[in-house]
């Protein structure tokens, strides 16, 4: 089998099943502002690190710009050649020539000088930026693709790995150069109506390789291209050992037929208020007190506002934060796109062994998508990651309205297999939450609703509300006759 060369982008390898087959000639290709130029030199670069001659041939752009481009990813470009092929940097006039056509002359001398550089080089690794301006010096297909056929012949002959950069839309390109080269990686850049632009590559071809095909988010920051690699579940088995998550309130594990259970997921319903984020932070509070490591991750409310809450609760997060048992981090979906979230969730399970991961909101987290009929579809390939690798998922979802008829922006309670529901109902003049679960697929249950409150000593919860009907109507009546089964007033939060 044809060895391997990195990229220089891990991701990228990661979808190419180990790199490029070396000795082939490439296709990079996208748009004005897609990172071709970065993703070249980071090529150039890894090579560098391995010990192999890297040269950079660029037609459009000086080597001043490149080592402006290099300087912005803090690299720095010694020990890779650089060579300038314009007609002015040659310095010959195409013009004084009477009997052949100056783009003829032109095409043939640049072609020439550029065999030359790679004679004296005698790179490993060789890039030329770009194509589109041996398109024009062409000035027909025919002739640019026996050009192409040529320099390809030439260079595979000296054993060289080639990647050509080429300046197309995202939808189009050419095809006759396409069918030139072993593979073609293309990159796109959206632009949304608000937040800043997503990046997005695939691989239409890649001949020798088994890659893994579809749409793969990317970022372009300083440092380089980062991509991060559609997420396929089913490559990431793993064993586990099936136990229940109890959280410390008795009767809330009871609610639950115990508590929850390892490599499931469980959404929390209920509208915004309601006490979902106070019943997950218990959870992941018990567990790090266990010993155990778990991840927030906060797409709508700021960090210092949940320290401060959870603390009122009596839940010290930042206690658990500094011992390395508890990560909470702030998304913001404008800035961060889906890829590059899986990602994180990735790490935080295969690297920090969370046990518990706690998605708050699946609302924030609609918002981060391009396209809200991928929600679901994405969403169900990281919970069946997070399933087979023994994770307990925690998803929460605010509702429309607060009381009576709710609805969320997007139906998922299908993927999840337990579904806990949290409600405000009235009663004795006073606004009270009441919990549920409604579904647990992996095993018994209570059926009960009970109220429970928030208060300094932390999350109570009371007796089935046996004495009432309605409750999840949010105005319920009272059937009952002596106790009403609610908890006494002095535990609420002031």
């Amino acid at each position: 089998m044809n060895a391997r060369l990195s990229t220089g982008a891990q991701g990228l390898d990661d979808i190419l099943g180990g790199g490029l087959p070396r000795k082939r000639m490439y296709l990079l290709q996208g748009e004005p502002g897609s990172g071709k130029t970065t993703l070249g030199l980071q090529f150039l670069q890894a090579g560098r690190a391995a010990g192999e001659r890297g040269l950079y041939v660029t037609l459009s752009e000086s080597t001043e710009e490149l080592h402006g481009v290099a300087r912005s990813h803090g690299w720095s470009l010694e020990g890779i050649d650089l060579f300038e092929l314009s007609a002015e940097e040659m310095g010959f006039d195409v013009d004084e020539n009477t009997l052949y056509l100056p783009a003829e002359v032109e095409l043939g001398e640049r072609m020439r000088a550029l065999l030359d550089e790679v004679a004296r080089v005698n790179p490993v690794r060789l890039v030329i930026d770009s194509c589109s301006e041996l398109r024009l010096m062409s000035q027909s297909a025919l002739r640019m693709r026996r050009q192409l056929l040529a320099l390809k012949e030439r260079l595979i002959q000296r054993n060289i790995t080639v990647l050509l950069l080429e300046t197309a839309a995202a939808s189009a390109g050419d095809p006759l150069l396409q069918s030139l080269v072993h593979g073609v990686v293309q990159l796109e850049q959206l632009s949304p109506l608000y937040g800043a632009a997503r990046r997005r590559l695939r691989v239409l071809k890649m001949r020798e390789v088994e890659f893994r095909g579809g749409y793969h988010d990317f970022m372009l920051r300083s440092g380089g291209v980062e991509v991060f690699p559609r997420l396929v579940a089913a490559e990431h088995h793993a064993s586990f050992e099936r136990a229940l998550v109890k959280s410390g309130v008795h009767e809330l594990d009871a609610l639950l037929g115990g508590g929850f259970e390892l490599g499931t997921s469980a959404l929390l319903l209920g509208p915004a208020g309601s006490g979902k984020s106070a019943v997950a932070t218990r959870y992941v509070v018990s567990a790090a007190e266990r010993g155990e490591n778990a991840v927030m991750f906060s797409f709508d409310e700021g960090l210092d506002m949940l320290h401060r809450r959870s603390l009122g609760l009596g839940m010290d997060l930042q206690k658990h934060v500094d011992s390395g048992r508890l990560r909470v981090q702030q998304v913001d979906p404008a800035e961060l796109s889906p890829g590059e979230f899986v990602s994180v969730v990735r790490e935080s399970v295969e690297r920090s062994k969370a046990s518990i991961v706690v998605i708050d909101s699946l609302n924030g987290y609609l918002h981060a998508m391009p396209e809200e009929r991928f929600l679901t579809v994405q969403l169900h390939e990281l919970l069946s990651f997070l399933r087979q690798r023994g994770v307990l998922t925690l998803l929460l979802m605010a509702q429309h309205g607060f009381v009576g008829r709710m609805e969320g922006p997007v139906d998922v309670s299908y993927l999840a297999d337990t579904v806990v529901m949290t409600r405000f109902f009235e009663a004795s003049g006073r606004v009270r939450k009441a919990i549920s679960v409604v579904k647990k697929r992996s095993g018994g249950h209570e059926d009960t609703i009970r109220e429970f409150t928030l208060s300094g000593a932390g999350l109570q919860v009371g007796e089935p509300l046996s004495s009432f009907r309605g409750v999840l109507s949010g105005v319920p009546e009272y059937e009952g006759r002596g106790s009403s089964d609610l908890l006494p007033t002095g535990s609420e939060p002031p």
